[in-house]
C-alpha cells in the first residue's frame, strides 16, 4: 500500500497540531487504497470526527466518510482509529498522540475512503426478524399492548444498539467466517425473544440458533468491549446459547411442544 502526503496549509488558531494519516481510495481510478497524510489544527475539545471534518471543509473536499448527528446516536461514523473500532463522534482528540491513522472499519468491503458497504449486514439483521412477532393481531380498538416495567427491564440494554458496526471490525469470527450473522444482529434477535409481546422465537430459530448463528461465536468478548453503547452482544449471545441448549433437549424429549410453538408463532402477526 503506497502512502501520499498532502502538503496543505494549515490555517488558524489551535492548541496543538495532529498528524492525520487516512485510507483513501477511489474504485474508479485507484488500483489499491493508500494513504494520504493531513496536518490539521485541533482544539483539544475536538473529538475525530471534527479532525475529519476539518479535513474536509479546509484541506480535501474529495474526502469521503459517513456522519450524521455527531453525538453518538447514528452510528454512522464508526471508523478504525489508530487499528481500533471507534466511534469517532465519541473519542477526544486530547485522548489521542501526535499520530493518528484513520481507516474504514475491518472486515468490511470498502466502498470508498472511509466508507464501507454495509450490504451484507442488513442482509443478516434481516434475517433475524427484527421486529415484534405477536400471537395475535390487534386492532385499534383492542388498544396497545401491555408491559410491566420489570418486562421493559428484562431486554431494555439491548435496544440500546446504533448498528454503529464497531462490534463487527472487531469480531474474530465475522473476519473468519463471511457468513456469521454477528453480534448486533444477534443481540437484537435476543432483545425480541425477551420481549413480553413477542411470540417469535421459534421463528427466530432456523436463523438464531444455527451455525452460521449463536454456535458460531468463540465469546472472545471483543465486541462488548468495543461497543459504545455497554449492549454487552458477548452475553446475549452466550444467553441465546442456553436458552437453545434447553430448547433441543425439551423438543428432543417432547417433539409435540416444538410443532405446537411453531404453528401460534406462524399465526401470529409480523411486520
Amino acid at each position: 500500500m503506497s502512502t501520499k502526503t498532502s502538503i496543505l496549509p494549515v490555517v488558524g488558531s489551535h492548541h496543538r497540531t495532529l498528524e492525520v494519516e487516512v485510507l483513501r481510495y477511489d474504485p474508479d481510478k485507484d488500483d489499491k487504497p493508500y494513504y494520504q497524510t493531513y496536518q490539521v489544527p485541533c482544539e483539544e475539545e475536538w473529538v475525530i470526527l471534527d479532525v475529519i471534518n476539518y479535513i474536509k471543509d479546509n484541506l480535501d473536499r474529495t474526502l469521503s466518510y459517513r456522519w450524521s448527528c455527531h453525538m453518538a446516536v447514528c452510528g454512522s461514523c464508526g471508523m478504525m482509529v489508530n487499528g481500533e473500532p471507534t466511534l469517532t463522534c465519541a473519542s477526544f482528540v486530547r485522548d489521542m498522540p501526535a499520530k493518528i491513522r484513520v481507516e474504514p472499519l475491518e472486515n468490511f468491503p470498502v466502498a470508498r475512503d472511509l466508507i464501507v458497504d454495509m450490504d451484507s449486514f442488513v442482509e443478516k439483521l434481516s434475517s433475524v426478524k427484527p421486529y415484534i412477532i405477536a400471537a395475535d393481531e390487534r386492532t385499534v380498538e383492542d388498544g396497545t399492548f401491555t408491559q410491566l416495567p420489570a418486562q421493559l427491564a428484562d431486554y431494555m440494554s439491548y435496544t440500546h444498539c446504533i448498528n454503529c458496526l464497531l462490534c463487527y471490525a472487531a469480531c474474530p469470527q465475522v473476519n473468519l467466517n463471511e457468513g456469521f450473522v454477528g453480534p448486533a444482529a444477534l443481540a437484537l434477535a435476543h432483545r425480541y425473544n425477551l420481549d413480553s409481546r413477542d411470540k417469535g422465537r421459534s421463528v427466530r430459530e432456523d436463523v438464531v440458533a444455527s451455525n452460521a448463528g449463536i454456535w458460531e461465536c468463540s465469546f472472545v468478548g471483543a465486541c462488548s468491549e468495543v461497543c459504545p453503547k455497554h449492549v454487552d452482544p458477548a452475553a446475549a449471545i452466550q444467553q441465546i446459547k442456553i436458552a437453545a441448549t434447553g430448547d433441543y433437549f425439551i423438543n428432543f424429549l417432547m417433539p409435540w411442544k416444538k410443532s405446537k410453538n411453531t404453528d401460534e408463532a406462524s399465526s401470529g402477526g409480523g411486520k
